[in-house]
């Protein structure tokens, strides 16, 4: 009897350690890098940090005897910053992944921080192509969109229709270069021709003059290179000018949900965008979204619903590399080809460049929406190797030529 029972006191023993020993494990923190409270806080900021919980939580809360934390933290729109904060997660918090990083400047700031620390990084808000061209690195993901898919399946689409004169209204930092810079190229390769550009600061309010040049250019397309608060600001102005009643179309070679709500189907009506994403393309995405809204009162942007997706194919790949080693863990992610509500035969290529399909909308007129969030009709379907630039074409020094 006595061995019985010194055998169950060790055995209570062990097991206590060994629940001790996952206590004291640290948890497994990824930190977001969102503009929570300027012009892009629509398309990403508090949504991609409940996202991000959204999908730890499906996964089950933990990884590996750890518990899994979400951070997030403001960068204010300032690359400065942003690399502060990139350098403090990674350094002093423990953080092992990045996530999001919305806006250009900033995530090509975050990415040199993250890839002199050998630290996985995953960009879901930013779109410049330079991070998967000569800003890439061997633990970098770019995965929602960027400037050369936008502009390749808006600029081909509107050229190919007879839409082929252009105008660009540019934001003057990274993105907006790139943008007008990829839809140029597309435009004049499709037979179209660009008869001008003006660059705009960032978060501008007044676009008066602007539209009024591209205005008297006589273009039959004004070309939005710019995103989220300014996209929205100049197709309103844009309408309240008369521009689109006298002929000319402004196309947003970015926007979002998020955008058309903010500006109304009245506006918006007739405008031709890409997306990555849509909540209502099937019952998979509505399901999902429904959750989504459940919690945040919103519908998700493509960017939000890619930090979903993002950060559980993180987790999960973590899991089956049994290590958050970043080398292991990006390994098992390319290796993996992702099938979520969001994507289907996804792949994450060798310049970090997440491959899947894309989508071109048509902005609903009010009488064809059966309510709030109901904006887009599915004009084409592009698959990913088509949208996205080839690796021929790549400027990423990890390509093999």
């Amino acid at each position: 009897m006595k061995h019985i029972l010194s055998g169950i006191f060790a055995a209570a023993l062990a097991l206590s350690a060994t629940v001790a020993q996952a206590q004291d494990k640290p948890p497994l923190k990824i930190g977001g890098i969102l503009d929570m409270s300027s012009l892009y806080a629509d398309i990403t900021g508090p949504g991609s940090e409940t996202a991000a919980k959204m999908a730890v939580e499906d996964f089950g809360g933990e990884v590996l005897g750890r518990k899994v934390q979400v951070i997030a933290a403001d960068h204010l729109n300032k690359a400065d910053l942003s690399a502060n904060l990139a350098r403090d997660m990674l350094d002093n918090q423990g953080v092992e992944m990045i996530y999001d990083v919305a806006a250009s400047a900033t995530a090509l700031a975050a990415g040199e921080i993250a890839k002199a620390r050998n630290k996985i990084i995953m960009f879901n808000g930013p779109g410049s192509i330079r991070l998967t061209n000569e800003a890439c690195g061997p633990y970098t993901i770019h995965y929602v969109f960027d400037t050369y898919g936008q502009a390749n399946v808006t600029g081909l689409a509107a050229v190919k229709s007879g839409l082929d004169t252009w105008f660009f209204l540019t934001a003057d930092y990274a993105f907006g270069q790139d943008l007008e810079k990829d839809t140029s190229a597309v435009v004049t390769k499709t037979g179209g021709k660009v008869l001008g550009s003006v660059r705009h600061p960032l978060n501008t309010s007044d676009f008066s003059s602007f539209l009024l040049q591209a205005q008297a250019s006589k273009a039959k397309v004004i070309g939005l290179a710019n995103a989220g608060g300014d996209t929205v600001n100049a197709i309103k102005q844009a309408a309240e000018f008369g521009i689109t009643k006298g002929g000319q179309k402004v196309s947003p070679l970015l926007a979002f949900v998020s955008d058309i709500d903010s500006i109304g189907l009245e506006t918006a009506q007739g405008l031709l965008l890409a997306e990555a994403f849509y909540w209502d393309l099937n019952d998979e995405t509505r399901v999902w979204s429904k959750r989504f809204m459940e919690r945040t009162k919103r519908m998700p942007t493509s960017a939000q619903a890619g930090v979903y997706s993002s950060v559980m194919h993180y987790l999960k790949a973590v899991k089956a590399a049994g290590t958050t080693d970043a080398a292991a863990v990006i390994k098992v992610m390319k290796d993996t080809p992702i099938n979520d509500f969001f994507a289907k035969n996804g792949k994450i290529r060798e310049d970090g460049r997440m491959i899947h399909d894309m989508y071109l909308f048509e902005v609903k007129k009010p009488s064809e929406s059966n309510g709030r969030w109901d904006d887009y009709k599915l004009v084409a379907t592009v698959p990913g190797n088509e949208a996205f630039q080839s690796l021929e074409q790549s400027r990423c020094p990890l390509v093999k030529k």
